[in-house]
């Protein structure tokens, strides 16, 4: 059934069941992935993930129920559905419906040229990034991981109050993990590519990337135990930054797992730091011309020059601050309730090469790469102990690859601790959100070593 067919015919049902108001809420997403192993294809999948969800307002209560079939049979199903799940919620909180915006951003976020790449030809792709990387050294034992994923998504909310958006979006990544060795000395490394334009990727360059970054790891030792400045590499930051952006959520800081609460107007960070999240980057994965409510979006200063300007905020969030909604609202999927999450959320980028930071620093640890982010961070207090591993900076050049080291501290401290900000901003793979950070330089942070 077509959907606007669907959807009146929904609206119909839903206002004689006694809704007052009633939103539509459709997602089409589609998937292609591969893996490729020794020449091979190792793994194939084309997948569609299509649904929609029913909120309506009944009795002063807000009700959800959603169905992956779009036909007549799921009308009356829905419309019960949220009925009932509307008596069982007891909530002092008052929710309506957005009526919609006179203008929305028109964005370029879909591709047509992906789209009309065929299977075989990304699986001959990734071929080539495997090979690749066996090519660029003897040192390569294996490729343990070479993924090619492609995907596009339609949504669409439509509500009873006069308000009916759409947005469309497409992308592709690729992604590979290699392994050196040399005798018993054993690497990896990791290179994320992603882009809505395949002509745009270089399977040499990726692959090159990945091997030289675990060739340089070879020979790697600790360090004596002690406080040293730190630079995170833009990887390593975003990392970090991903571990912490919940504090910047409204509705985190409502429940008290924000240590930000009654912060805003006040100088949490270094004037040298910035935090930007930008819906409208045509570049960006996760950008949007509206929320999950249907509020239009914006591009806005989180943190200017250390201070920090406001929460990320959904209407329910904003009706309890008294502001207005920044256009945050966030559903996983179309299963899910409504949530808050950035679209494209960043430091902005310096003026400093990443080289220019490590040729002006006398000593210093430059981290690459951290692991036990959910393990080893507090989100609410943004204390950290982490495992990490990188390189020894010793008199303006990088003397030698680290690893088997600790670095601990708190990541609200370390904002105002930032010397120099890089000019190399990378964003990383959108996960609730796409998180990136140019290279930043720590004045001092504990290193644990030996």
């Amino acid at each position: 059934m077509e959907l606007t067919q669907f959807k009146e015919l929904l609206f119909q049902a839903g206002e004689k069941a006694g809704f007052e108001e009633m939103e539509l809420y459709y997602a089409n997403g589609e998937k292609f992935s591969t893996k490729v192993y020794n020449g091979e294809v190792d793994s194939y999948t084309l997948a569609t993930d299509a649904g929609l969800s029913f909120r309506g307002l009944i009795n002063g209560q807000m009700g959800y129920a959603y169905t992956e079939k779009i036909d007549h049979s799921s009308v009356q199903l829905l419309v019960d559905g949220a009925k009932e799940n509307a008596f069982i919620l007891d909530t002092e909180d008052h929710e309506d419906l957005y009526s919609g915006a006179d203008s929305y951003p028109a964005l370029d976020l879909f591709a047509d040229e992906l789209e009309n790449v065929s299977p075989s030809t990304k699986i001959d792709f990734l071929k080539e990034v495997e090979k690749a990387c066996f090519a660029r050294s003897n040192k390569v034992s294996s490729v343990n991981y070479c993924m090619l994923q492609s995907f596009s998504s339609d949504k669409r909310i439509a509500n009873s109050k006069g308000l009916d958006v759409m947005d469309r979006g497409n992308g592709i990544f690729v992604f590979v993990s290699v392994v050196v060795k040399d005798n018993e000395d054993i690497k990896s490394a990791q290179k994320l590519a992603i882009s809505r334009d395949f002509s745009a990727f270089e399977a040499e360059k990726i692959a090159n990337v990945a091997v030289d970054e675990a060739l340089s790891y070879l020979g790697a030792e600790s360090v004596k135990s002690g406080y040293y400045p730190v630079i995170f590499k833009n990887k390593a930051a975003a990392a970090l930054l991903q571990t912490f952006v919940g504090s910047f959520s409204a509705d985190n800081v409502h429940k008290g797992k924000s240590r930000l609460a009654n912060k805003v107007g006040e100088k949490i960070a270094g004037k040298n730091i910035t935090i930007i999240d930008n819906p409208h980057d045509t570049k960006g994965f996760s950008s949007r011309s509206f929320d999950s409510e249907g509020v239009p979006t914006k591009p806005l200063h989180v943190l200017e020059e250390g201070v920090l300007k406001t929460y990320l905020h959904n209407r329910k969030t904003a009706k309890k601050d008294g502001v207005s909604s920044t256009g945050h609202a966030s559903k996983a999927s179309y299963k899910g309730t409504i949530g808050i999450s950035p679209s494209n959320l960043y430091i902005k980028a310096g003026e400093e090469s990443f080289d220019h930071i490590v040729s002006n620093s006398k000593e210093a640890i430059v981290i690459t790469s951290l692991q036990g982010l959910h393990s080893g961070a507090n989100p609410i207090s943004g204390d950290f102990s982490l495992a990490a591993h990188g390189y020894l900076v010793k008199n303006g050049k990088i003397l030698r690859p680290v690893n088997q080291i600790t670095v601990a501290g708190n990541f609200f401290s370390l904002l105002n601790d930032v010397e120099s900000v890089g000019n190399d901003l990378e964003t990383e793979l959108p996960s609730g959100g796409a998180i990136g950070s140019p290279s930043l330089k720590v004045s001092k942070l504990s290193v644990g070593g030996k």
